[in-house]
């Protein structure tokens, strides 16, 4: 659905003022490569942090604490 509507919306920006939507459609790999490093830390940034959860966690499960999952 995303997809759509971005295209959608890219395709009302040609209408209504084409030189900006161009400069859009040649400007956006640069907007994602630039914030690709940014993406990759969150990604490990999540992935440590639910590291350290499950260590602290660990205790509790293998006492046999409460089986719910987040």
């Amino acid at each position: 659905m995303r997809p759509l509507f971005v295209l959608v919306a890219w395709f009302l920006l040609l209408v209504l003022c084409w030189p900006l939507a161009i400069l859009v459609l040649v400007l956006w790999p640069l907007a994602w490569l630039l914030s690709l490093p940014f993406r990759l830390v969150g990604i490990t940034f999540e992935a440590v942090f639910a590291f350290f959860r499950a260590l602290l966690m660990l205790p509790a499960r293998l006492l046999g604490g409460s089986q719910r999952s987040v």
